[in-house]
Protein backbone atom coordinates (compact mmCIF):
# COMPACT_ATOMS: atom_id res chain seq x y z
CA UNK A 1 0.00 0.00 0.00
CA UNK A 2 1.71 2.84 -1.06
CA UNK A 3 1.02 6.69 -0.13
CA UNK A 4 2.79 10.04 -0.95
CA UNK A 5 3.60 12.51 2.24
CA UNK A 6 3.82 15.64 1.52
CA UNK A 7 5.86 18.17 3.88
CA UNK A 8 4.18 21.22 5.33
CA UNK A 9 6.61 22.57 5.80
CA UNK A 10 8.61 22.78 2.24
CA UNK A 11 6.29 20.91 0.13
CA UNK A 12 8.28 18.19 -0.93
CA UNK A 13 6.70 15.06 -1.74
CA UNK A 14 7.59 11.14 -1.29
CA UNK A 15 5.88 8.00 -2.02
CA UNK A 16 6.21 5.55 0.96
CA UNK A 17 4.95 1.97 1.26
CA UNK A 18 2.96 2.38 4.40
CA UNK A 19 3.64 -0.27 7.17
CA UNK A 20 0.15 -2.30 7.41
CA UNK A 21 1.17 -3.74 11.60
CA UNK A 22 1.48 -0.27 13.22
CA UNK A 23 1.24 3.16 13.05
CA UNK A 24 4.04 5.45 11.80
CA UNK A 25 3.59 8.40 14.37
CA UNK A 26 6.95 10.43 12.91
CA UNK A 27 8.26 10.79 9.96
CA UNK A 28 11.21 12.83 8.96
CA UNK A 29 11.16 15.15 5.79
CA UNK A 30 14.24 14.22 3.59
CA UNK A 31 14.42 17.44 2.15
CA UNK A 32 14.15 20.05 5.11
CA UNK A 33 14.81 17.29 7.87
CA UNK A 34 11.17 18.38 9.56
CA UNK A 35 10.20 15.73 11.78
CA UNK A 36 6.01 15.42 11.44
CA UNK A 37 3.65 14.19 13.71
CA UNK A 38 0.13 13.82 12.89
CA UNK A 39 -2.38 16.34 13.50
CA UNK A 40 -4.86 16.44 16.31
CA UNK A 41 -7.26 13.91 15.90
CA UNK A 42 -5.31 11.60 13.28
CA UNK A 43 -3.46 8.48 14.26
CA UNK A 44 -0.75 8.97 12.31
CA UNK A 45 1.57 10.86 9.68
CA UNK A 46 -0.32 8.71 6.97
CA UNK A 47 -3.76 10.14 7.70
CA UNK A 48 -2.54 13.96 7.99
CA UNK A 49 -0.02 14.19 5.51
CA UNK A 50 -0.37 11.21 3.02
CA UNK A 51 -3.12 10.79 -0.39
CA UNK A 52 -3.91 7.34 1.24
CA UNK A 53 -5.36 7.26 4.95
CA UNK A 54 -3.43 4.00 6.78
CA UNK A 55 -4.40 0.41 6.31
CA UNK A 56 -6.53 0.26 9.91
CA UNK A 57 -8.62 3.19 9.03
CA UNK A 58 -9.08 2.00 5.18
CA UNK A 59 -10.55 -1.17 6.84
CA UNK A 60 -12.71 1.27 9.04
CA UNK A 61 -10.48 -0.14 12.59
CA UNK A 62 -8.98 2.09 14.76
CA UNK A 63 -5.45 3.17 13.87
CA UNK A 64 -3.20 1.95 16.96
Amino acid sequence: MHSTITCPNCGHKKDEIMPTDACTYFYDCEKCKTVLKPLEGDCCVYCSYGTVKCPPIQKGESCC
